[in-house]
């Protein structure tokens, strides 16, 4: 339970083209989705970030993680408290975790 009423609810995001993730106060099913969904929360912290790999068909997260990577080489880097990439792909979530961990993103493989 919330102790602090004025506290503001965290923003959990979700870029997943199947699941359902219970925690996401928002979530987009493609990568272009993602990229607008991260655009609109540019200026605001970002408690967590559920990443999927896989997409559907040619799509995939690979476009939503140069978007972090650029926003950090340019030296602003999205402000996230968590990245979980949950991806029953490991060879492109391993992909995922080491851009991101390369920029200092906190990254990590989850379950969702």
């Amino acid at each position: 339970m919330n102790e602090n009423p004025a506290a503001p609810a965290p923003v959990v995001l979700g870029i997943d083209d199947l699941r359902v993730l219970p925690r996401a106060t928002r979530v987009a099913r493609t990568s272009a989705q993602g990229i607008e969904l991260l655009r609109e929360h540019r200026e605001s912290y970002i408690d967590e970030l559920w990443l999927d790999h896989d997409l559907g068909g040619d799509d995939s997260i690979m476009p939503v993680v140069t978007l972090l990577e650029e926003a950090a080489f340019h030296g602003r880097p999205f402000r996230i408290g968590a990245v979980l990439v949950h991806s029953a792909n490991p060879i492109g979530a391993a992909a995922v975790v080491r851009s991101l961990a390369y920029w200092n993103y906190p990254v990590r493989r989850a379950t969702a």
